[in-house]
């Protein structure tokens, strides 16, 4: 089959690679129809190399049908149409039971000290082959798919994956109260759709930080109070302020991450440690990394004190220092943590209808086959060609 490996830094090729196979008796292999870019997706293609070998299957949000069963699943059938979660949850675990998938027991990665594996995403997390190919073997076929309807065209459900949950799991940490407001720091799909949820679930004001003129006008045309970033440079949180009667939002989402703009120190260690041999740039990230952390840093100041920050954007660095002074002085609530993807479902389902009050069936700006991965990889990097959300078609 052919499928999106990456063989080295700013380096993914579609190439042909063995087909998967059935390995245990509920395994189910899923024929690809939709597989999207996400924004942590540029992570491996520009830091985590360390942690990825040449070869490997990248991509986690994915949707099919089911080509092939193993001789214990009862839970899907051949030709069912199934979005597949990014955490490899098994679903019955002391974790997965409490709606914990991220943590399962089972797929937990102890040897790395991580929580559950996730497709497509590094060693770090498993190692796991990804969706970006035309099939893709998925473990606990009874009980990880999320089966969908027939009809609707595969935009309406392959967010269910990833953007969807993360989104929903971020407004929900974000404890925002009924008509309060919640400021999203970074534009991209997590954080787009996050303000669309924001104002779905209530918050009456609803205020997005970017610096890209595409992501800002669509957040714009969604009901979102923008500030542009290349305006508002360090002082957003006064601008924050000014909108909120001096006090800051009720809560923040941190939708941006470890590769924020505005932190040139943090940048060139980043650039440095892509550099070293791996051998030399694990440890180094495992114990002294520093993130980038403009975002971080921006939320704590633009949130009102005693309100709540909600991360869900990726950090990797162990050493990244955080203004704890601060956030104590604040009275600050935060939250964050890997989205699990199988707890919000139920939540999200209903959104999903032919209203589509959540904007998923227009959601994304690209629509390209999986020969042009590599090329998408480094628009969206790029934030070119007004590209937020990729799907790629086998």
């Amino acid at each position: 089959m052919r499928a999106l490996t990456w063989q080295g830094k700013r380096d993914v090729r579609v190439e042909e690679v063995p087909d998967p196979r059935i390995e245990k008796p509920d395994d189910i292999i899923v024929k690809v129809t939709s597989t999207g870019i996400c924004g942590s997706d540029l992570h491996l293609y520009e830091i985590f190399g360390p942690y990825i070998d040449p070869g490997d299957i990248l991509g986690h949000e994915t949707m099919g049908v089911v080509a092939e069963t193993g001789p214990e699943v009862t839970g899907v059938a051949v030709g069912d149409r199934v979005v597949i979660p990014f955490n490899v949850s098994c679903g019955d675990c002391w974790m997965c039971e409490r709606g914990l998938q991220s943590q399962c027991e089972t797929t937990q990665v102890t040897s790395m000290g991580s929580g559950a594996a996730l497709f497509g995403y590094t060693k770090l997390y498993g190692q796991v082959p990804g969706g970006q190919a035309e099939l893709l073997r998925v473990p606990f076929g009874n009980r990880l798919p999320i089966k969908v309807p027939d009809g609707p065209p595969d935009d309406r459900f392959v967010y269910l994956s990833d953007v969807l949950p993360t989104a929903w799991q971020a407004v929900e940490y974000a404890a925002i109260p009924a008509g309060g407001s919640v400021t999203v720091l970074g534009l991209g799909p997590i954080g787009d759709m996050a303000t669309r949820i924001a104002r779905l679930r209530g918050a009456e004001l609803v205020i997005g930080v970017d610096r890209v003129d595409a992501r800002l006008e669509r957040a714009r045309r969604h009901g979102t109070t923008v500030l542009d970033l290349r305006e508002h440079g360090k002082d957003v949180g006064d601008a924050v302020r000014d909108l909120t009667q001096g006090r800051g939002t009720d809560a923040v989402i941190d939708a941006v991450g470890l590769e924020a703009h505005g932190a040139p120190v943090a940048q060139a260690a980043q650039w440095a440690t892509g550099l070293l041999p791996d051998k030399l740039a694990r440890p180094f990230m495992e114990k002294a990394g520093v993130d980038r952390m403009s975002a971080l840093l921006t939320g704590i100041d633009a949130v009102r004190r005693g309100g709540t920050l909600s991360i869900s954007g990726v950090y990797g660095g162990a050493a990244s220092p955080l203004p704890l002074l601060t956030m104590f002085d604040k009275q600050l609530q935060v939250r964050m943590g890997q989205a699990n993807v199988w707890h919000w479902i139920d939540d999200i389902r209903p959104h999903l209808t032919d209203a589509d009050p959540l904007g998923v069936d227009g959601f994304a700006t690209h629509h390209l086959p999986l020969r042009d991965g590599p090329a998408a990889y480094a628009t969206f990097q790029a934030k070119e060609d007004g590209m937020v959300k990729t799907l790629l078609q086998p």
